[in-house]
């Protein structure tokens, strides 16, 4: 059954920026269920180039890297028989629905994101409208999909939460017009720490290479930087609120691995870090191999990936538009 024609099924959307390159952190935390959820839900999985202008962009990598981040989607599972795969910027639906939800969005709302007072800090020198009201447009991308889940780390819960305050708020004056989408939190993973910080989330914008691992990397940067992760001076391989970066390493094997943290610490009792830090560097390797190694196949393939973003952009349009058509009646709009 196709994707668009399966109405038993709930619809989960994502979006994952083409900025910069997916980490482990990424997909331990979010991309690994991807593939499972593709055969429980409708999914749709977006490519969100318009998010990432709103900081300054070299237009050859940017292009290159949606064209990689789309590689990896289909590298860790993502079927593009089973999920509608797309770039954002190639339906104009979302473009479209933002600025509707603009003038139903409430400047004080807006101004509360902390993502937003964060990521002004970082780029002082480029504070723009697209940055401010980006959480706007990430309502839309959600809301054109009557998305019932929306896959997202702890720290986006404020942007699910401002979607519903939005589709709330339109319902109410035009009728029900929206689904109410929830987050889809998955039970572990949901936040993997810095190698390098274990205070601070793995990110691939963190200045010290060494805190985080991208899903292209080497093996050899990989072991290099598992080796180097910050632990502390108590060497017992345990999972404690006082040891942040050795909880983090347990939390990377256990997922890695499929063992559970019971079985993780019973594996590595007596041991120190000398075993185990090499121990999650391995499993981490072997984890990514298959998924770099089929992207860099996919990378020669541009005809097969252009074949996947028209269709899915096709198929994301004919959804989209719907929605739109709907949205366009009730706020007043001549039929075009």
């Amino acid at each position: 059954m196709s994707v668009m024609s399966d109405n038993q099924k709930k619809t989960i959307f994502s979006g994952v920026q083409p900025s910069g390159k997916l980490t482990l952190g990424n997909y331990l935390g979010a991309i690994k269920n991807f593939p499972l959820l593709q055969e429980e839900y409708n999914c749709i999985y977006c490519v969100v180039d318009m998010h990432a202008i709103t900081v300054r962009q070299d237009p050859a990598a940017l292009r290159r890297q949606t064209l990689e981040v789309l590689a990896q989607y289909i590298a860790c599972g993502l079927d593009p028989e089973k999920s509608v795969l797309f770039i954002q910027s190639h339906v104009p639906a979302h473009a479209e629905l933002g600025w509707v939800l603009n003038c139903y969005t409430m400047f004080g709302e807006a101004s509360r994101m902390t993502q937003f007072k964060d990521k002004s800090a970082k780029h002082a020198d480029n504070v723009n409208v697209g940055l401010f009201d980006y959480p706007v447009l990430m309502a839309a991308d959600i809301l054109l999909y009557q998305t019932d889940m929306v896959p997202v780390g702890v720290d986006q819960l404020q942007h699910i939460e401002l979607a519903r305050n939005i589709a709330q708020r339109f319902n109410g004056v035009y009728s029900d017009t929206f689904v109410m989408p929830e987050p889809y939190i998955p039970k572990t993973g949901a936040k993997i720490m810095s190698l390098a910080d274990p205070t601070r989330k793995m990110s691939k914008s963190d200045e010290n290479a060494n805190g985080f691992v991208l899903l292209m990397d080497k093996p050899e940067d990989i072991m290099r930087k598992f080796k180097r992760a910050v632990t502390d001076s108590d060497s017992r391989i345990i999972v404690s609120e006082d040891k942040p970066g050795v909880s983090n390493l347990i939390s990377i094997y256990a997922l890695a691995t499929g063992k559970t943290i019971e079985q993780v610490q019973e594996e590595f009792q007596g041991k120190g870090y000398g075993d185990f830090k090499p121990a999650v560097g391995e499993a981490v390797v072997e984890l990514l191999r298959p998924i770099r190694e089929k992207t860099e196949d996919l990378l020669k393939n541009k005809d097969y990936l252009e074949q996947v973003y028209r269709e899915g952009a096709q198929k994301a349009g004919y959804l989209a538009r719907k929605t739109l058509d709907k949205v366009y009646r009730k706020v007043g709009f001549v039929k075009r």
